[in-house]
């Protein structure tokens, strides 16, 4: 049997913990299997006395992560700290100066610096591997790099995030608000104390970058994604989405155009008879459409310690294998392009508009004539009222009081529907800024 792989581990919070637990239990098989022994003999955490779920006294403790990572006794340093700075980006680049291969699940870190330390690993001939770092336990990273490499990817799509399509999920199967439901889910441990990086759209942009950087072969670009979160979405949306025949879902897209690369995140309403729409709870779904394998769906969860811990392992175990020092992005990072955004605004689609329209004479006549100054068809125009509204019990808006109006519009450019919506909400007729849903066919 060949020289055991020795590991060093920062971070034994759930991930960490969970690494421990696989390798303890599953160790004398994976050695059987690849001819050698997978060996923690290192370790480093905030707190040594912390009570945890998994036994450590065999593995020597390091209070500082940056002496782990460039310890001769260890081969692989494996970073789950977290963070885009500090630590954990000192012991990574310390870790791969010192000839370290380094596997991590730290999305934010990437996101920043992937391109640089992509450059530093190859540089230093070792490995960089970051399976973890999207999507938990789905083999998205592999998929990209390794299963799909002879296909032109046109698209990546999907929910790159558990926490907001739980909340949508309940949103629309209990019919709550969404204060109620990211309650709820701050409570289950699904959502932080402090939830923007998630709902936000924060957290899917880290992990779009990446996945963007993979499919396309450029350099990682975070600053050049389009944000929004799901912060403004309300049960009327869902209930008209619903009524229309489609799901909201907080999507990442990734998209190649004529005029650059399109990247974005942001709610959208998907066909209910999608794969996608039927994706519910914390689980992730990941598309990719190839020119020749065509479309490729994966799903699984996103998040938690068993399944990004699986993830971790199966780059240990690559680098294990001998199989770990393809490029980090697929292609050498001397050879990463350069990104190029898609035009500004030059997206096309249909979108979904909800109006809190005041009922007062040539309201909607203003704003039917704002859209189609701007080139903007309508599709439909209606006036809802809310689905609690109980039989006998006129629910109808008092005269002159705002009345949800839905307009869907045919296909048009962002730039015009935004530059529309603008000048209704600059002419008072609405009560409130207009919300507006892309409509992804999918």
């Amino acid at each position: 049997m060949s020289q055991p792989l020795k590991l060093g581990i920062a971070g034994l919070g759930t991930v960490g913990a969970g690494l421990v637990q696989l390798f303890q239990e599953h160790g004398a098989r994976l050695a059987l299997a690849l001819g050698r022994e997978i060996k923690i003999t290192g370790v480093s955490a905030r707190a040594r006395q912390k009570k945890r779920s998994v036994a450590i006294q065999d593995m020597a403790w390091f209070d500082d992560a940056e002496r782990l990572a460039t310890d001769p006794g260890i081969d692989v340093f494996v970073e789950l700290i977290g963070g885009e700075e500090g630590v954990a980006r000192a012991a990574v680049e310390a870790a791969l100066k010192a000839g370290k291969h380094v596997v991590t699940a730290n999305k934010a870190l990437l996101a920043k610096h992937g391109t640089e330390l992509a450059r530093l690993a190859e540089a230093h001939a070792v490995a960089l591997k970051f399976e973890a770092a999207v999507a938990g336990g789905i083999p998205i990273i592999k998929t990209l790099r390794e299963a799909l490499a002879g296909n032109q990817i046109r698209r990546v799509y999907g929910i790159l995030n558990g926490t907001c399509n739980y909340i949508l999920t309940q949103m629309q199967e209990e019919h709550r608000a969404f204060a109620e439901v990211l309650k709820e889910a701050q409570d289950k441990g699904y959502a932080e104390a402090d939830p923007t990086f998630d709902i936000g759209g924060f957290d899917t942009a880290h992990k779009l970058a990446l996945l963007t950087s993979l499919a396309f072969g450029t350099e990682v670009a975070l600053d050049q994604i389009h944000v929004e979160g799901i912060q403004g979405i309300t049960q009327a949306d869902i209930e008209a989405a619903d009524d229309l025949g489609y799901r909201i879902k907080l999507l990442g897209v990734a998209l190649l155009t004529d005029s650059g690369i399109e990247q974005r995140v942001h709610a959208a309403m998907v066909p209910k008879h999608s794969a996608i729409a039927e994706v519910s709870g914390v689980t992730n779904c990941i598309a990719i459409d190839g020119d020749f394998v065509g479309n490729v769906l994966l799903a699984g969860p996103g998040a938690g310690a068993k399944a990004t811990a699986s993830a971790v392992a199966a780059d240990v175990l690559d680098i294990a294998r001998g199989a770990g020092f393809a490029h980090p992005f697929g292609v050498p990072a001397a050879q990463l392009k350069p990104y190029r955004r898609a035009r500004l605004g030059q997206h096309q689609g249909a979108y979904y508009v909800r109006l809190s329209v005041f009922d007062r004479p040539g309201a909607m006549a203003s704003i039917a004539g704002r859209m189609a100054e701007r080139g903007v068809s309508l599709e439909s125009i209606v006036q809802r009222r809310p689905r609690w509204a109980l039989p006998g019990i006129d629910a109808r808006p008092k005269p002159g009081a705002p009345t949800a109006v839905i307009l869907i519009t045919h296909e048009t450019t962002e730039e015009a529907i935004r530059a529309a919506l603008n000048a209704i909400h600059a002419d008072g007729n609405v009560s409130e800024p207009p919300q507006m849903i892309r409509i992804e066919p999918l």
